[in-house]
């Protein structure tokens, strides 16, 4: 059975869309760039019509389908983070509309939104003792960009 793949619509900018993404994740690369076969409403024969792309080894298309629709933060994509080091990387390589970002949030310069998850943050607001995952929560819900350091302070902290 094959996967679900994300279909990515852009005006005109999915293969600099896609060159972007696998320049910044890891077991990522571009797998095809199609070229529309005639004209068609957003664009002229020949133009870049769809690109295949792969990022963390999950199946991503671009399609460069015009102005008509616009990224927005209803759809997101999850990256899952070891450490801050990674977190951090991803942020500053993602985020290019500060005032957007929130909880770890980020939207980058092709409108698209993603959430950069420490995997200690699941682990903490999942936590059985509901003290301490409602303080790890709350003290995320505080940030902009995730402090796991200052998240698992905050868990601990029973004064």
């Amino acid at each position: 059975m094959s996967k679900i793949t994300p279909c990515l619509w852009f005006d005109g900018k999915a293969e600099a869309a896609a060159n972007f993404y696998v320049s910044v994740f890891p077991d990522s690369h571009v797998d095809g760039v199609h070229r529309a076969p005639n004209d068609y409403p957003a664009g002229k024969a020949g133009d870049v019509l769809l690109v295949e792309f792969t990022l963390m080894g999950e199946p991503f298309t671009g399609l460069n389908g015009g102005p008509a629709f616009q990224f927005n933060e209803a759809i997101s994509f999850q990256i899952p983070v070891e450490t801050q080091a990674d977190a951090d990387r991803l942020t500053d390589a993602l985020s290019a509309v500060p005032e957007a970002e929130q909880c770890g949030w980020v939207k980058d310069r092709f409108g698209v939104s993603w959430q950069i998850v420490p995997r200690q943050l699941i682990r903490l607001i999942g936590d059985p003792d509901r003290a301490r995952a409602k303080r790890a929560f709350d003290a995320m819900m505080q940030m902009k960009r995730i402090d796991i350091a200052e998240i698992e302070r905050a868990a601990e902290d029973v004064a």
